[in-house]
């Protein structure tokens, strides 16, 4: 079965820096589009950033120029590097990807930035 197993997270200072991991298993990762969402107390799951099976990537707003997400097919790995973090970045965060129609997601990993 498919299954994303995030970690990473923790307790940051403003201005610091940290990088999630996502190991994936069950999927033909190397064809696999990969994103990272993050989901506030009462707001909504955004998304955060993509990546396509080819590396092409896209961003929110809120992260472009900060944030980079990249691939490693040989590890089943998708990484989201954050720099210059900011308060308002506080959140779970979450790996999603999509096989036969279906959406799976981890089960979050917690980001703290304080200010």
């Amino acid at each position: 079965q498919v299954q994303l197993v995030e970690s990473g997270g923790g307790l940051v200072q403003a201005g610091g820096s940290l990088r999630l991991s996502c190991a994936a298993s069950g999927i033909s990762f190397s064809i696999a589009a990969m994103g990272w969402y993050r989901q506030a107390p009462g707001k909504p799951r955004d998304l955060v950033a993509r990546i396509l099976s080819g590396g092409s990537t896209s961003y929110a707003d809120s992260v472009k120029g900060r944030f980079a997400i990249s691939r490693d097919n040989a590890k089943n790995t998708v990484y989201l590097q954050m720099n210059s973090l900011k308060p308002e970045d506080t959140a779970t965060y979450y790996c999603k990807t999509v096989s036969l129609g279906r959406d799976y997601w981890g089960q979050g990993t917690q980001v703290t930035v304080s200010s």
